[in-house]
């Protein structure tokens, strides 16, 4: 007899929201498995990010959203700090905090209340850094570094919090190709752990790398389906007015403008 199925990572189910009068989101629904990688795509305003942070729990909202089976909007802070982990846009960080303080900052929702870091708030620190190749700068501090390095630490904050989901928005800016293809292997070593991870992507051939693909316009989403699906490469070209086209090469999806 097979056992239950997991709860999905994250659901959400008639999901709107607004930014000052502007109505961003229409009735979304979303249901995200636990233990993939899921891509969120779709032409410049079309409510990518403004969608995933009202699935971090950072903008008003009307509609339900449950974390690991759980309503969101029930869960204390601390624990959902400890469950989804956050890398925005332009993000802002004092250029006066070292590498580690950075990092460190991610295991925050683990520790008591001015309590030292513990032995395992340090390995986790080390652990990250390690994963996004910052740990030889860890006592550096941030104003020291390009935009590119920055990004790795932020990152290496978001892993740190050893959540099991974890929501990243254009992860990718200012990092060069190599190390995309570095945050690649990463994200596919996370899946590997069981975890969930959700990101907002510009570069099509690296989001068609995921699980799954959502696909977003003018605030709905018009098709979530499996990377590899034909109806999802159909989707990606007809959102973006036939201005692209998916091809394979080598074993990979590419997409590539007509």
């Amino acid at each position: 007899m097979s056992g239950l199925m997991p709860a999905p990572a994250l659901q959400a189910s008639r999901i709107n929201a607004k930014l000052g009068d502007a109505h961003i989101l229409h009735d979304i629904d979303l249901v995200l498995p636990a233990g993939r990688w899921c891509s969120i795509v779709g032409p410049n305003g079309a409510g990518k990010s403004t969608l995933l942070k009202v699935l971090a729990h950072l903008l008003p909202h009307t509609g339900r959203i449950t974390l690991l089976g759980q309503p969101l909007v029930t869960l204390p802070a601390r624990v959902r700090a400890q469950q989804l982990a956050w890398l925005g846009q332009n993000e802002v960080t004092g250029d006066d905090l070292t590498v580690w303080d950075v990092a460190m900052l991610g295991r925050l929702p683990h520790q008591a209340w001015l309590a030292a870091p513990s032995a395992a708030d340090h390995v986790a620190v080390e652990q990250a850094l390690r994963a996004t190749q910052a740990w030889e700068w860890r006592g550096r501090t941030l104003g020291q570094l390009s935009g590119g390095e920055r990004q790795r630490v932020l990152l290496a904050r978001a892993l740190a919090v050893q959540a099991q989901v974890l929501l990243m928005d254009e992860p990718l800016a200012n990092l060069d190709p190599p190390h995309q293809a570095d945050w690649l292997h990463m994200v596919r070593d996370l899946i590997a752990q069981g975890k969930t991870v959700v990101s907002v992507l510009h570069e099509i051939s690296m989001a068609l790398h995921a699980d799954d693909m959502v696909i977003m316009a003018a605030g709905r989403i018009t098709h979530q389906g499996a990377c590899a699906d034909a109806a999802t490469h159909r989707a990606l070209e007809t959102v973006f007015d036939g201005r692209i086209a998916i091809h394979a090469l080598a074993g990979q999806w590419l997409a590539l403008p007509k």
